[in-house]
């Protein structure tokens, strides 16, 4: 005779599995804000710059997104590739899309 499954517990085994995945999925949104250098914005900044990106809807904008993002993974991959070469300390990020801010006085 077969042995009857246990349903309730493999349904309790996949929703520990999705509470995990949505956890890890929180926890790396939260480092790519502080790795962009986001969290220094104000909240409803964020937010809006945010809606921005779901909302653009034209081929162009959407590609011009994501080679930014594909260009800064690269920059930092670089960067943590040379770190490890060297040995010398944290690498910095010289390829950063981040603007410089202007000097006072400029306009």
């Amino acid at each position: 005779m077969r042995k009857p499954r246990d349903y309730d517990a493999k349904l309790k085994a996949l929703d520990d599995k999705a509470r995990q995945l949505k956890a890890r999925k929180r926890e790396q949104l939260g480092e790519l804000v502080i790795a962009t250098g986001a969290d220094a914005l104000r909240i409803e900044q964020l937010v809006g710059a945010l809606l921005l990106a779901v909302e653009a809807t034209g081929a162009s904008a959407k590609e011009a997104q994501h080679a930014r993002g594909a260009a800064f993974f690269r920059a930092k991959s670089g960067a943590r590739q040379s770190a490890h070469r060297n040995d010398s300390g944290p690498a910095t990020d010289s390829g950063s899309p981040r603007p410089t801010p202007a000097p006072p006085g400029a306009a």
